[in-house]
């Protein structure tokens, strides 16, 4: 007599409890590298003169946007294509990069280029990552 062999629990559930419950660290993360990337700014921004309140909204202000960013590419990428999603961190990063070196009062296509192969090196290492570990 034949019997059917058992099969592996199906994941799409689980995936979709993961989704509508965010753990501790999907806020941590994103905060914490807002708070790095918020200091690096205003630390750039003041430019070796006194810190004032400025320079403190300034870099509560571009941490909360870079940490707003992360959490947001974090709850959607996943829903996307591998390619798009390696492409959309990519470019988070260039970004994110290039406008940290704009800052530093060097010219604007010397940050445009440093930001374009920051992208290019972070979406392919993503790429990569997203492509070897696919379900």
């Amino acid at each position: 007599m034949a019997h059917a062999a058992p099969t592996a629990p199906r994941r799409q559930h689980r995936q979709m409890a993961d989704m509508t419950h965010l753990s501790r660290s999907a806020y941590t993360r994103p905060l914490l590298m807002g708070l790095v990337y918020g200091v690096w700014a205003a630390f750039i921004k003041r430019q070796m003169g006194p810190v004032d309140a400025g320079n403190v909204f300034y870099g509560i202000l571009c941490g909360a946007l870079f940490a707003a960013c992360m959490f947001a590419l974090a709850r959607i990428g996943p829903r996307m294509k591998r390619e798009l999603h390696a492409t959309a961190y990519g470019v988070f990063a260039g970004v994110a990069v290039g406008y940290l070196h704009s800052l530093t009062n060097s010219s604007v296509l010397k940050a445009t280029v440093i930001g374009f192969f920051v992208a290019l090196g972070v979406g392919g290492v993503a790429f990569y990552r997203y492509y070897t570990r696919e379900d």
